[in-house]
């Protein structure tokens, strides 16, 4: 079907007939005898495809999306394939985005930050094709260079990492650039502050209103993400009767069986939701009204209210919350069920949330002053338990009643002591 022709000056071409009849050439240029016989096989294979109708064998098409642009054009406009649609980073970005309908709108917020940074770094109309593993690598540092965070710059790569595989699906692309970053959120525990009771407290006693004490005493004491849960919390999710509260968790809803959880109304929450319950207007629905609108910056009023309360913001103002109660409730319940209330898994507790705090080590060094000091080697006359009670010298051994003995003592040393010997099993083996 096809002939590999080879010219005086050492170029060879690929002759072939298509399907129209028509005679066609491909010139492969200076290229190695074996090279040309494997471009033989595949023009083929797609001349063979097209005169019946069929695709092509899956070898064939792995090797046409991984075939350098040049000789891709060639094949294209001798009628072999469609032409290759030049995506450029921007278009294909923006395409994705609205694709993408099921996300929040907080993820689409996210979105349009790493589209910043793509889009920064490559350029708008850089062709998705031209990106390589070392561009992607390049981006990464460009990144940690701009004081980025390292999980923001992981959780950038991972976004990117995950736009360039519907590329690869969609046939865009050959390889994923971004395959070989590292995305995976690690835990920072430099960031991690254990906020106490005495501090909630102030914080508490300088909030403005009821709601806004509802609301950091819900993070505090219930230990509820801020804002998505806390704004969607309603009165008629408080059970009164039975001291526990539904709350919804937009950001666990995918994952079937968590689309909420219940949550106990804990003594410290109890007086905050009473407050904001006998001062709520009539025919209220939610819990928090004053701050639902999307403008508002909780964090940065959080911020002015804990400096007013006389202390220093402390790193991750809400999450450190949740992760103070969390840590709070493993101490008095098991881990699954601390986990459960505040609604994250047991490894992710364990690796983003639950703190070693100074009363850990306090309590250690409690606990070792009060235990028992154990008999040491190295003492002179240790002296044993009595069950009575009564004072038995190490010299007295002679007058131990024998039911204190588990074992009968033989052979008295000179000193009046007794040794235990070990059994006598001589007799016993020869009769084996």
């Amino acid at each position: 079907m096809a002939s590999i022709s080879n010219d005086r000056n050492g170029r060879r071409r690929i002759l072939f007939v298509d399907a129209n009849g028509d005679r066609k050439t491909i010139r492969l240029g200076k290229v190695p005898r074996r090279y040309a016989e494997a471009v033989k096989v595949k023009v083929e294979d797609l001349v063979f495809a097209n005169t019946t109708g069929h695709a092509p064998a899956d070898e064939t098409s792995r090797w046409l999306v991984k075939l350098d642009r040049e000789l891709y054009d060639k094949l294209a406009r001798a009628g072999l394939t469609k032409r290759r649609q030049m995506v450029a980073l921007g278009d294909f970005i923006d395409g994705y985005i609205v694709r993408r309908s099921d996300v929040k709108s907080s993820t689409r917020l996210v979105y349009e930050r790493v589209r910043r940074y793509l889009v920064g770094h490559f350029g708008e109309h850089c062709p998705l094709r031209d990106i390589t593993p070392d561009d992607a690598d390049a981006w990464r540092l460009h990144l940690l260079e701009q004081n980025l965070a390292e999980n923001t710059v992981r959780r950038s790569c991972g976004i990117a990492r995950q736009w360039f595989t519907s590329a690869v699906r969609a046939e865009l692309i050959a390889d994923n650039p971004f395959a070989g970053l590292v995305a995976a959120v690690k835990a920072n525990t430099k960031r991690f502050y254990y906020v106490t009771r005495e501090q909630a407290d102030r914080v508490i006693d300088a909030c403005p209103d009821a709601e806004w004490r509802l609301l950091f005493a819900l993070a505090r004491y219930g230990g509820l993400r801020i804002p998505s849960e806390a704004l969607l919390l309603r009165w008629g999710d408080i059970d009164w009767d039975n001291e526990r509260f539904t709350v919804t968790s937009p950001k666990t809803e995918r994952h079937e069986g968590h689309e909420s959880r219940l949550v106990p109304i804990f003594p410290e929450l109890l007086p905050f939701l009473h407050d904001a319950f006998e001062q709520a207007e009539s025919g209220a629905e939610f819990c928090i009204t004053r701050y639902r609108r999307g403008t508002t910056n909780l964090r940065t009023q959080l911020q002015r209210i804990i400096r007013r309360a006389g202390l220093e913001p402390w790193p991750k103002l809400w999450q450190n919350l949740r992760s103070t109660r969390e840590t709070e409730l493993a101490d008095q319940f098991p881990t699954h069920v601390a986990s459960a209330w505040i609604g994250n898994s047991v490894p992710v507790a364990a690796k983003h949330y639950l703190q070693v705090t100074e009363d850990h080590f306090k309590q250690a060094a409690q606990n070792a002053a009060q235990k028992p000091r154990e008999t040491s080697g190295n003492d002179a006359n240790p002296k044993p338990d009595t069950a009575g009670g009564e004072d038995i010298s190490s010299n007295d051994f002679n007058t131990l009643p024998k039911k204190t003995t588990p074992y009968a003592m033989q052979g008295a040393s000179s000193d009046g002591r007794y040794r235990t010997r070990t059994c006598d099993l001589t007799g016993v083996i020869r009769t084996l």
